[in-house]
């Protein structure tokens, strides 16, 4: 199980729903290589590409971003995705906990419109997770 009870994760998580506040993103990483325990690693208010950028190849992440876009210039939306990060130098050990110690993550980081799985970076380029948000938003009159 992983411990996800450190209030700023919960704090970090209403910070970026909140539409009152520029923070977009928020970073959970373990304490050490043999912990079990998340914790906020950092926030930011550059969205998909700042949150992106600060992934380590050789650790496992979580990650939840609101992606804002639109659909026609009248328009705006926001949608938010959680990311689950395993770099492609994680340790075995880790990798095999993944899958467990997300479920715990969704407990904290609730709601979210698309997952995303992502072993590399590349994995986390911004048109393809926004076509994803546009098919699970709903009504969409622009073929997408």
């Amino acid at each position: 199980m992983a411990d996800v009870s450190d209030p700023a994760i919960n704090e970090a998580y209403l910070d970026v729903r909140s539409d009152k506040s520029d923070t977009n993103w928020l970073l959970l990483d373990y304490e050490n290589d043999r912990s079990d325990t998340l914790k906020v690693t950092k926030t930011g208010t550059g969205g998909l590409s700042e949150l992106k950028d600060l992934l380590d190849d050789s650790k496992a992440s979580f990650g939840y971003v609101r992606v804002s876009y639109s659909n026609d210039k009248e328009s705006v939306r926001e949608k938010f995705a959680f990311v689950v990060w395993i770099g492609p130098s994680c340790k075995v050990m880790r990798k095999a906990k993944i899958s467990v110690h997300t479920a715990d993550v969704k407990t904290a980081l609730r709601v979210y419109s698309i997952e995303v799985a992502a072993r590399e970076k590349e994995d986390l380029n911004e048109e393809p997770i926004i076509v994803k948000l546009r098919k699970a938003g709903g009504a969409s009159y622009d073929g997408v």
